[in-house]
């Protein structure tokens, strides 16, 4: 049997990945005194790391996977190890951070030479990982659990450890049919396989009849396909630049016959490596990388927005922590919030005020801003101050904005003839721009007004307004200042003819006081929206960080709508949706009808239907076992699609279930919705295990606007509950857009 590290080609006689798989005692740091050296060892799939525990738990709880990683960074690089790593030299530290709500890793290894080996090391396995494709990720997987259902070890598989391996990648098979298919690749009749007899029972199992049944529709009888074969399946598909160039261009990228290639000719294999790779997929390759107009204003855009940003758990007695802020900007959020209150020593702090949330000090959230806010994204990140400090630290915090970022602060208009005008992402790369309250121009010396606290809702407001009016305080100027392009106001009602715009102003909205605009003024909200930006956040009453859906905020053209990035649910799917494309940058440009002052768009009453979008639900592909503990519990699976816009065009449909089959299950079945705002559309794609008993439970995932979802045969790579890839977890689908 093939080693399952053999795919990762190269790397198997690298020093630093063998000296993995030898395996480190490395040092794993939670406090000032919790300090434990624990055994960390690459699994010989090179796709995992299995760590030694104090109390031995279930053995998923064991490993982590190298594509769950988000970074890994050298030194005292986190939180965790500035606050409790001192007594270890930052050479010989390193931190593993990771997608998904999962706490870094703080390591110290006992020589430098170690902690770079485990750094450079992670760093070539994610490299390989990230260039691997999907067919290649499908043949590592299966050999993976080969290897582990090879209980003896031997490089032969007994029926009984087939049975196991068949278990392990969630297929229920009846037993007859799995013994038949034992013997028909068992060529040596000891009942045994191994070697070429091992590839073939794979290669059989891993079969996708209804790829074949395409493959020879357009193939014919000499079952390859030809360029002008190939460039018919494209016009089908409806691709965009389907010439015979491109379909010749296909061939030599992912047919894996070399005879073939030089033939111009594509074989069923380098078909499905074509309709599994990216090109293959239903999100639109093109829509991957930045290609909007980047050059309007602001308040033209949706942008990410993430409310109480220092949170790492629930706003009554969680932790916060700059780390927070580092995992938000990696998921592409460009507006984070700042909940600033009186510190000791003079140092404001950044907590949940009121609550047992810890604290962060302020001057360590500007300098994780300064070090990770561009990481992923070059377009400008906007802080949104909350503000409930005095005077005094109120001009310290004026201080540390201005000294640790510097230069990439905006501190002054940057057109001084039009200071009013909002300016671009495009013109505002690389820069923070600060929301904050303004002081009057005619009352800037002394003018005592209200701090620029976000407006509770109405059941919190009576009880606070004592407080507020006794705690009304003045702003500093040197915090005034810094309030150019984003002044935070009160918006209080809006007029069908309103006063001129105001485009440096920024009203927030708790999600209760924006449905009521919503409701009641309708389009008046939207032209709004049109000219001056709008931050809207989750109702105080959400104790558990819990999150309210989006989308409705979007339909209306509200640019900063702000959720608990901490919270995995629908509502962060639809966010990770909205900003899955235009280079995940974070800045999504509104559909023109969001965008023109003097619009007539009202989401709730948008016209007619104009787009019938037709999706029929063909297979899946090695989903996920939800139990990896029971080695006979099997999903049931099912597929929903819901479509998430204006009210008019919000819907749910899914197909039956499928029993006991997670590995290549089979629907064949259609769903059909008729939308009147598909420029607003978001598209979610659902799997879940069907349980009669019980609510059904989550499989994977992926949302994506259907203005880049692409039609014809299409591969949905699923996602986890907290956005990490499930792969090789494919949905296959066909997809039909029908626009009138």
């Amino acid at each position: 049997m093939a080693c399952p590290g053999r795919l990762l080609q190269g790397l198997t006689e690298d020093e630093d990945v063998r000296a993995m798989l030898r395996g480190s005692r490395l040092c794993k740091i939670r406090s000032r005194t919790w300090h434990k050296e624990r055994l960390y060892r690459l699994q010989e799939d090179g796709l995992s790391v299995w760590f030694q525990r104090r109390i031995p738990r279930a053995p998923s709880q064991h490993i982590f996977f190298v594509q769950h990683i988000e970074a890994v960074r050298e030194g005292h690089q986190s939180e965790g190890l500035r606050r409790f790593g001192g007594a270890f030299p930052p050479a010989r530290c390193l931190t593993i951070a990771f997608k998904g709500r999962r706490k870094n890793l703080d390591l110290a290894a006992a020589t430098p030479e170690e902690a770079q080996r485990w750094v450079r090391g992670l760093a070539k396995l994610r490299a390989r990982l990230d260039a691997m494709s999907q067919r290649e990720r499908l043949d590592h997987w299966i050999h993976s659990y080969l290897h582990r259902a090879d209980s003896n070890q031997d490089s032969k598989m007994s029926f009984k450890e087939i049975k196991s391996l068949l278990r392990m990648v969630n297929v229920d098979m009846n037993d007859m049919y799995a013994y038949r298919l034992f013997k028909e690749c068992d060529h040596s009749n000891n009942e045994r396989l191994e070697g070429a007899e091992i590839e073939e029972f794979l290669r059989r199992l891993l079969k996708r009849p209804e790829l074949e049944e395409i493959f020879h529709r357009y193939s014919g009888e000499d079952r390859v396909l030809s360029a002008p074969e190939l460039l018919e399946f494209l016009e089908d598909q409806g691709e965009d630049g389907a010439t015979l160039a491109r379909a010749q261009q296909l061939i030599h990228t992912y047919e894996l016959n070399e005879t073939a290639k030089q033939h111009e000719l594509m074989t069923l294999d380098g078909f499905m490596m074509y309709l599994l790779s990216p090109e293959g997929a239903a999100l639109d390759p093109a829509h991957t990388c930045v290609f909007q107009d980047m050059d309007q204003p602001l308040s033209h855009y949706f942008i990410s927005s993430s409310h109480n940003t220092y949170l790492t758990d629930s706003q009554i007695g969680g932790p916060s922590s700059t780390e927070a802020y580092v995992r938000a900007f990696a998921q592409g959020c460009r507006c984070v919030e700042l909940d600033c209150w009186e510190g000791p020593g003079g140092e404001p702090v950044i907590y949940h005020g009121h609550t047992l949330t810890s604290k962060i000090l302020f001057r360590d959230v500007v300098q994780a801003v300064r070090d990770h806010a561009f990481t992923l994204s070059p377009y400008p990140v906007i802080l949104s101050l909350e503000n409930h400090c005095g005077l005094e630290q109120q001009a310290v915090m004026a201080r540390h904005l201005r000294t640790i970022l510097g230069d990439v602060l905006v501190t002054q208009a940057l057109d001084s003839q039009n200071p009013e005008e909002l300016p671009s992402p495009e013109q505002l790369k690389g820069r923070v721009l600060v929301k904050g309250k303004k002081l009057p121009v005619a009352r800037s010396e002394d003018g005592r007004i209200l701090s620029d606290q976000e407006e509770e809702d109405e059941e919190e407001e009576e009880a606070e307004a004592t407080e507020q009016r006794r705690r009304a305080k003045q702003i500093s100027p040197e915090l005034s200042a810094l309030a150019v392009y984003c002044c935070a106001t009160r918006l209080r009602t809006l007029r069908p003819n309103p006063v001129p715009p105001q485009p440096c102003q920024v009203s927030s909205l708790s999600e209760r006081k924006a449905k009521k605009l919503i409701r009641e003024a309708g389009n008046s909200f939207v032209r709004h929206n049109t000219r001056q930006l709008t931050r809207v956040y989750p109702l105080g009453l959400r104790m558990n960080s819990a999150n309210y859906s989006p989308q409705e905020m979007w339909n209306s053209g509200c640019q900063l709508v702000a959720l608990n990035f901490q919270t995995p649910g629908y509502e962060m799917d639809l966010n990770a949706g909205r900003f899955l494309i235009n280079g995940q940058c974070g800045y999504i440009l509104k559909p023109a009808c969001l965008r023109q002052p003097d619009t007539t768009f009202d989401p709730e009453c948008p016209g007619p239907p104009r787009t019938t979008l037709t999706i029929q639900v063909l297979t899946a592909q090695q989903l996920p076992k939800l139990n990896t503990e029971k080695p006979n519990s099997i999903v049931d699976p099912l597929v929903r699609v819901e479509i998430h816009g204006v009210p008019a065009d919000c819907a749910r449909k899914e197909t039956n279930y499928v029993l006991n089959n997670g590995f290549n299950p089979r629907w064949g079945q259609t769903l059909q919705f008729q939308l009147r705002a598909p420029e607003l559309v978001l598209v979610r794609f659902v799997v879940e295990d069907y349980d009669t008993t019980s609510p059904n439970d989550f499989v994977g995932q992926f949302t994506l606007p259907l203005n880049s979802l692409k039609q014809g045969y299409r591969h949905i790579h699923l996602l986890s509950k907290d956005g990490a890839s499930l792969s090789p977890a494919t949905l296959f689908v066909h997809i039909r857009i029908q626009r009138f």
